[in-house]
């Protein structure tokens, strides 16, 4: 899982603030405290700048995860800061909704704002 397998393509309507909203049903990892799979859904969206991601390379990231032992909040962080570190958008949020386990289920929101220097 490298933010290396993320490709992008030009946004053609830079000038314009627009949102892209990406969801991402079927996403797994593993709790690395019990090594029991993790599973959740991840909401995307974001205003690109000069960039977009391309999903089938965004799918392909997703996936890697699936045997990486890493605990909810640390994935979500990490995958908004490989694209941000990949597309450089004006806005992004990543809400990452975890299924239930023990009676307790967790959602883990961050986000990013461009800074405007």
């Amino acid at each position: 899982m490298s933010r290396e397998m993320l490709e992008t393509f030009d946004n053609e309507f830079p000038e314009r603030d627009y949102e892209i909203e990406i969801i991402a049903p079927e996403f797994t990892s593993v709790c690395p405290k019990t090594g029991q799979p993790d599973f959740g859904v991840l909401r995307i969206v974001y205003t690109p700048a000069a960039k977009c991601v391309e999903l089938k390379s965004l799918k392909l990231y997703l996936q890697s995860f699936r045997n990486q032992g890493i605990f909810y909040e640390n994935v979500t962080n990490r995958i908004l800061d490989d694209l941000v570190a990949v597309l450089s958008p004006r806005r992004m949020k990543l809400v990452a909704e975890f299924s239930p386990r023990g009676g307790i289920s967790t959602n883990v929101t961050c986000t990013h704002v461009a800074s405007h220097d």
